[in-house]
């Protein structure tokens, strides 16, 4: 599989937890994660590169990395899966992993069988993304209402929706982008 992997978060503990896993899966390369140039120059060679985020104390630590990736102005990199691994889960950690564009949160037990699995949902399907003034990640308003990124949204406020595919010889090809401007009506309520 063509695809680079990069490990986002400490060099130890839960880093080299992820770092060793991640190497047990069909990565082509497996990397620390090293800022936004290296994983730039990494797309010439693996048209996907996928961002693995190992556990944190405060999930917020990871806003920085998160928002760099997703507004990136290269498609393969903005486009590329983010994918939070929580030892302990909360519902709050999993709302901001939703609001900061996060494709997948994995709990424990971590496994490489697992990871295998959630990496597959990310290649050679449509996928849909919408984007906001402050949001760019997964559409997750039909799955859940409350979990709608941004509060632009509840009202209707402008955004895009974009249906895309990740092929891992090719990269990313956008199939659809609509734009949706607000209405009157929508903006009055």
């Amino acid at each position: 599989m063509n695809i680079a992997a990069y490990v986002v978060g400490p060099q130890d503990g839960s880093g080299a937890g992820l770092m060793a896993m991640a190497r047990r899966v069909d990565f082509s390369v497996v990397l620390p994660y090293g800022g936004m140039m290296q994983a730039e120059h990494q797309v010439s060679r693996t048209p996907i590169c996928f961002f693995l985020f190992a556990a944190v104390p405060d999930v917020e630590a990871l806003r920085s990395v998160a928002q760099s990736i997703r507004f990136s102005p290269r498609r393969q990199i903005r486009y590329a899966p983010l994918i939070y691994f929580s030892e302990s889960p909360s519902s709050d950690t999993i709302r901001r992993c939703v609001h900061m564009g996060f494709d997948d949160v994995i709990t424990m037990p971590f496994s490489r069988v697992r990871l295998q699995a959630r990496i597959n949902r990310q290649i050679g399907r449509p996928l849909t993304y919408f984007e906001t003034i402050d949001y760019f990640g997964p559409d997750r308003r039909s799955h859940n209402p409350a979990a709608r990124p941004s509060s632009e949204t509840r009202i209707g406020g402008q955004h895009r929706r974009i249906e895309f595919i990740r092929n891992p010889i090719t990269g990313v090809h956008v199939l659809r982008d609509e734009f949706a401007q607000p209405s009157l009506r929508a903006v009055a309520t």
